[in-house]
């Protein structure tokens, strides 16, 4: 499944010769591939420039088929996980210094490069992860995006932040609380107002508080990580959060910040944003999931039914994470 180039926002079926690995790099027979919010970026355009007919899905979970040339690191059948980071030059500033995440001349899974909406995806084995025993391949589709981005945002929020507060609760949010309680945190969750099914999900993943998001919460929170791509929310944060708490936009996408007093940001507040990932993250993620352990509810679509899963997110009518299984 690809962009559409003659209608923003859709995707088309086409058959394509099947791809080949360059050096480098690895051909996998794709087992899974769950659905994100950054999907619905590229596909409605509100990222810029993506490969002309990208196939997107960057939460990829496959079989290796075939190594290219000087690709060492999985032999055939290896069972491997492809993230949103697809390539880093390993050279600039950025990657010499451990920030391989702000690469400027990074290529994304699903954006730049052709991602798992599709059969067969070819991928640089260096930005390919061995994945959990513990987990089935639709199980760890989501670990790779929502679970990767999500746990880099906890550790922005600071150890020290023991009431969280996750706006949006979606597949990010749904793994981030599994981690934060078993850390000993309180979660708190902050969701479209009405929306009764996902307050009833938080609190079932152990939330102490589920509530809407355009109302304060019970407690001031030390920090508030925001997965709902909505810029009214970053005000709502700060005034949600205590003297010195941390506001994370965890979200590669978001509309305009509106203007708000300088009085919701002093005293030591901070607003930042997390931006992609690090093979780092990565590797730790995945050797934390099965000791919390992580479960992720998933619900499976067959590939051909790509449009529907982002229609559905679009909507807000999901309970964890969309797969979609070839």
């Amino acid at each position: 499944m690809a962009l559409d180039p003659a209608a923003r926002g859709r995707l088309r079926a086409e058959t394509r010769p099947d791809p080949r690995p360059g050096p480098g790099q690895v051909l996998l027979r794709v087992c899974a591939c769950a659905v994100c919010r950054t999907d619905l970026h590229v596909v409605d355009g509100e990222l810029p420039d993506p490969k002309p007919g990208v196939i997107p899905g960057h939460e990829i979970v496959g079989r290796v088929v075939e190594a290219g040339p000087g690709a060492t690191r999985f032999a055939p059948g290896a069972r491997v996980g492809v993230p949103w980071l697809g390539f880093a030059c390993g050279a600039c500033r950025f990657c010499v210094g451990g920030r391989e995440n702000l690469c400027e001349s990074a290529r994304f899974t699903g954006y730049q490069l052709d991602g798992g909406y599709a059969e067969l995806a070819v991928a640089d084995e260096r930005f390919c992860f061995a994945l959990p025993d513990a987990y089935a391949d639709a199980e760890a589709a989501p670990l790779l995006c929502a679970g990767l981005i999500g746990h880099r945002a906890l550790r922005m929020a600071g150890a020290e932040a023991r009431r969280i507060g996750l706006y949006g609760f979606g597949a990010a949010a749904h793994i981030v609380a599994q981690v934060a309680r078993w850390e000993g945190r309180e979660v708190y969750a902050f969701t479209r107002p009405g929306d009764a099914a996902a307050q009833a999900f938080a609190r079932g993943l152990g939330a102490v508080w589920a509530g809407p998001s355009d109302a304060p919460g019970p407690v001031p929170l030390d920090a508030a990580i925001l997965f709902a791509p909505v810029g009214a929310l970053v005000p709502a944060a700060l005034r949600a959060v205590d003297r010195g708490g941390v506001v994370v936009c965890a979200g590669i996408h978001m509309s305009d910040i509106p203007s708000f007093p300088y009085e919701i940001l002093w005293h030591e507040r901070t607003v930042r944003s997390v931006a992609n990932l690090t093979r780092r993250d990565g590797e730790e993620f995945l050797s934390l999931a099965p000791k919390v352990p992580v479960r992720t509810a998933v619900e499976t679509l067959p590939l051909e039914r790509a449009e529907e899963a982002l229609t559905r997110l679009r909507a807000g009518q999901v309970e964890g994470a969309l797969v979609l299984v070839p």
